[in-house]
């Protein structure tokens, strides 16, 4: 089986892709998504196609195993079609007589988002979904194919003063209805406005500060920030400092640094390391992702085996006086009320004088300027990805299991020496 994502993100509207190696797969290109289908013969000599779900929601690898599947049944004399035609028939039987936004949602949310988010990804979806039920009397008790392009421009109109809002509420509603359809608890023939309401007209107007809007930034840090700011991190508390150099010698990801155990650490021969297993990664629920392998250098280590001779019987690493974990936003908010813009800097500038000398940037900008940094040293894009724990996209991360290992310690040590050239002497 040969699956070429980039033309199959080229395809038009009315268009369609055929799958060399699987007779009769399509991937189908509309006005509102690309499909897989199955399009084959009956035993009277008849076209017929089934549809198989969305791309890229369903990636190459499993719609080929659903057509499979369909190919066997048609084989051994059972209609594909016309047994989905059947089930569809039971499952309204069955069904409400009105099948609502309500009962849609709930479906999707039990069926789908609970099996493929983590639990505070599920939590704020469910949240976002109840607040617009909540806000928009009637819509929840409103027959799902019943829902217009006025009402789904109206939900989203709701929520463009937030475009970052508005356009996670149109993802997943859009996600929302395709489930339903593929579910056969919708019209094969309904359409999906959500897909097609506001499309390219919701866009952040970047991040506000100070009630000023400043515009989309992807900020990294120079050289000489780096340096002015590891000059300055002694005047932070030893959590905050601990983690601002863990983000920039590893370039790992905030909540993966904070979720570090004691048993995450090895050590083979020399060489220390620091798995993240897979559950705790962002890509948790992709099936082709494995743990996370970071060889520990240079201020990482010393981070590390500081922070291991004094943990406590929870075995976290990363936890305060009180024994509470710390999180993300902790340290997102103790590195804002640090900057010069911050409404808490003012009465503490006058006592201390402790103000960040290198201001507008976030945790997650440490992790940018590290990749940056190896990027600007010469490694290519392939192992800064794995690096950075990326899922290879398409075929090639379904193919290509290996480690990068070797490469990995290559890497971070010439960004931990590099890193260490701007530290103070």
């Amino acid at each position: 089986m040969y699956f070429d994502a980039r033309a199959a993100k080229l395809l038009q509207p009315g268009d369609h892709l055929v799958i060399d190696g699987c007779a009769g797969l399509r991937l189908v290109s509309t006005q509102t998504g690309k499909t897989w289908t199955y399009r084959y013969k009956d035993a009277a000599n008849r076209m017929k196609q089934v549809r198989i779900g969305q791309w890229p929601v369903m990636p190459a690898h499993a719609a080929a195993t659903a057509w499979q599947a369909l190919r066997d049944q048609r084989e051994a004399g059972v209609d594909p079609a016309a047994q989905r035609k059947a089930q569809r028939q039971a499952v309204k039987v069955e069904a409400p007589a009105v099948y609502t936004v309500r009962r849609l949602l709930q479906d999707f949310k039990d069926g789908h988002l609970r099996q493929s988010r983590k639990l505070a990804g599920f939590d704020a979806a469910e949240n976002m979904f109840d607040r617009i039920l909540e806000d928009k009397p009637g819509f929840a008790d409103k027959p799902a194919d019943e829902v217009t392009r006025a009402d789904a421009f109206e939900v989203l109109e709701s929520r463009k003063a937030t475009p970052t809002m508005a356009q996670k509420l149109r993802s997943l509603f859009g996600s929302a209805w395709d489930y339903a359809l593929d579910a056969g608890k919708l019209d094969g023939d309904a359409t999906n406005w959500w897909r097609l309401v506001q499309r390219g007209r919701i866009k952040s107007k970047g991040k506000v500060i100070g009630g000023k809007h400043q515009g989309q930034m992807r900020r990294v840090l120079h050289p000489d920030e780096i340096s002015q700011l590891l000059t300055w991190i002694p005047n932070m508390h030893a959590t905050g400092r601990d983690l601002v150099l863990m983000h920039l010698w590893t370039a790992t990801r905030g909540a993966e640094i904070l979720s570090m155990q004691r048993d995450h650490i090895t050590q083979n021969g020399e060489q220390w390391w620091w798995t993240v297993p897979k559950s705790l990664t962002k890509n948790a629920n992709v099936p082709q992702a494995v743990d996370l392998r970071v060889p520990l250098f240079g201020q990482a280590l010393v981070v590390v085996q500081r922070r291991m001779a004094s943990i406590g019987p929870s075995g976290l690493m990363w936890e305060d006086a009180k024994g509470k974990a710390y999180n993300q936003h902790d340290f997102s908010t103790y590195i804002y009320n640090l900057q010069p813009y911050s409404p808490k800097v003012t009465g503490r500038q006058s006592i201390s004088g402790l103000v960040l000398p290198v201001t507008h940037w976030t945790p997650h900008n440490l992790r940018r300027t590290a990749s940056t940094m190896l990027s600007s040293l010469g490694c290519v894009k392939e192992y800064r990805e794995a690096i950075l724990g990326h899922v290879q996209p398409g075929v090639e991360g379904i193919y290509n299991a290996y480690s990068y290992d070797a490469e990995r310690v290559e890497w971070l040590k010439k960004l931990s020496d590099r890193m260490q050239s701007l530290m103070p002497k």
